[in-house]
């Protein structure tokens, strides 16, 4: 490193690098597939997709299929699954992206002198995973690693939410939030359908155990709708404000250009409004994940 520039060993923003330039070091890094071993959000993962197997369980078994109504069952049925689909699929992409890392290790004198930097300025290095800092990066104790845009670290879908995989976060929070509003629905109709014949014929299990597997079902989905319903509201807000929530919460003042409403709508989702912003399918690319590519660090699975 030359001796008219000035590395800090500072935990905050870079104000000169931009997510582009941060991850020069590390071609292709976000092509990788990305797994964090904490034994807390795997525990929290699992628990998610069990509640979610579980709610689809309770309304397919206990209130579709002895539906005398087959079209009442078609349909509901189709629409749950569909929809439980859709939320599985986004808490994976979620979990299995990258949500942004910056390139371990990368303060190197090599990559220093890559940047090109003017006389006098000053760049950032994260003290914890030696790295340089890009702006509006902030370090994820969980991740180990500096993640860029990073809004939190969720357990529930055991990754951090950043830059690249905010747009499955909400398409999962709004997925959660929608299949709990539809057994709630369900449940509130199943219940009046029972009382209504005294519980007989309306199940296939016993009254006691129709009830109990019910009342789960209906406590999961408040605590669910609840949770899930602020989270997107938080999302959506964050984004169109172009602000995360650790720069919320830290008071950062904006030194980056705003894309406030659609412009950031748009930059999170990608291009103009469409069924891709909605679809979690959209960029997966099935011939590349199934294919493995060796490196230093070892075998790594491509997405």
């Amino acid at each position: 490193m030359s001796s008219g520039h000035r590395l800090r060993d500072m935990e905050q923003h870079h104000p000169l690098l931009d997510g582009d330039e941060a991850a020069a070091g590390s071609a292709g890094e976000v092509e990788r597939l990305w797994f964090i071993q904490d034994g807390c959000g795997m525990v929290c993962a699992f628990i998610t997709w069990f509640l979610v197997l579980y709610a689809d369980f309770v309304v397919t078994f206990v209130m579709l299929l002895p539906s005398k109504s087959f079209w009442y069952a078609v349909v509901n049925g189709v629409v749950f699954n569909c929809l439980a689909v859709l939320a599985l699929t986004s808490h994976l992409r979620t979990m299995l992206t990258d949500p942004g890392a910056v390139p371990k290790g990368n303060a190197t004198k090599k990559y220093m002198e890559s940047l090109n930097l003017k006389p006098g300025e000053v760049i950032y290095k994260c003290p914890k995973c030696c790295s340089i800092k890009p702006e509006r990066a902030h370090h994820c104790s969980i991740c180990k690693r500096c993640i860029r845009k990073m809004d939190h670290h969720c357990p529930w879908v055991n990754n951090c939410v950043g830059e690249n995989n905010q747009r499955f976060f909400v398409l999962f929070t709004m997925y959660i939030a929608m299949i709990s509003t539809h057994a709630l629905a369900l449940s509130g109709y199943q219940f009046v359908s029972c009382v209504k014949v005294q519980w007989s014929e309306c199940s296939d299990f016993s009254p006691p155990v129709t009830v109990m597997l019910m009342i789960f079902l209906c406590l999961e989905g408040l605590l669910f709708l609840t949770f899930t319903a602020v989270m997107f509201g938080t999302q959506v807000h964050s984004i169109c404000n172009d602000q995360t929530e650790i720069e919320r919460l830290k008071n950062e003042k904006p030194t980056w250009e705003r894309q406030v409403r659609w412009e950031g709508m748009r930059s999170v989702f990608g291009g103009q409004p469409s069924l891709v912003w909605i679809n979690p399918f959209a960029g997966l690319r099935l011939r590349r994940l199934l294919t493995t590519r060796t490196r230093k660090a070892g075998t790594e699975f491509s997405v």
